[in-house]
């Protein structure tokens, strides 16, 4: 199905809290995100599954609290100071020695300044494999908070409000036939709905399971 359904790259969803579709696989750690300023020791890990939603609720706390969002591999020295910031993807930089120096000093310059830290990665940080003792040590202490890959209905929801961000109007039976053959996750419902709305204008065809099940290959 990722082979078969590009992802339009131009076209941008919105990433703001009244974009962000809650179900049970994601209402745990919204709640977490939302209680920002009881964070134990001023910082929250989120992790989940690629595709499960970081990046968007990431979005939504740095909307929430005017917090600035790096990547962990492009977090500087610049930052230092800042109150409430977001990194994203610090398991990936595991093993890179200086990528971790630095985080370990925003960590630091950021919690000595009152501030907030949310790290974003795949797993839980006690298994990010860094190289630097005392970064790993000062990120498993973290709370965490773990996103689900999208369960049934929230990949629906996130379907119909993708395709009216587009102005498509579609009937229930499209969405359900297209939950039931994508991948469950977000880049997946928006690769589908930019494939559709493409295949659909160049056609000049309407939106609905025959054009997707043609996509598809059924």
């Amino acid at each position: 199905m990722a082979g078969q359904l590009s992802l339009d790259l131009k076209f941008r969803p919105a990433l703001g809290r009244e974009a962000f579709l809650v179900s049970e696989s994601n209402a745990t750690a919204l709640a977490a995100v939302e209680a920002w300023k009881d964070w134990p020791g001023g910082k929250l890990a989120l992790c989940g599954p690629a595709g499960a939603g970081k990046t968007h609720l990431a979005h939504v706390w740095a909307e929430m609290t005017g917090a600035s969002i790096v990547s962990a591999k492009e977090a500087g020295t610049a930052l230092l100071g800042t109150e409430r910031l977001v990194i994203e993807d610090v398991d990936r930089v595991a093993g890179d020695p200086a990528a971790e120096e630095r985080l370990f000093h925003l960590h630091n310059a950021t919690l000595a300044a009152g501030g907030r830290l949310l790290v974003t990665g795949r797993s839980a940080p006690r298994h990010w494999a860094l190289g630097l003792p005392d970064l790993a040590s000062r990120l498993s202490a973290a709370g965490v908070a773990r996103l689900e890959s999208p369960d049934e209905a929230l990949l629906a929801g996130v379907l119909v409000k993708l395709f009216a961000d587009r102005q498509i109007r579609v009937k229930p039976a499209l969405v359900s036939y297209l939950t039931r053959r994508i991948d469950r996750s977000i880049p997946a419902a928006q690769a589908a709905v930019a494939a559709l709305d493409r295949a659909s204008l160049a056609g000049a065809r309407p939106v609905g399971v025959k054009l997707a099940a043609e996509l598809l290959g059924e």
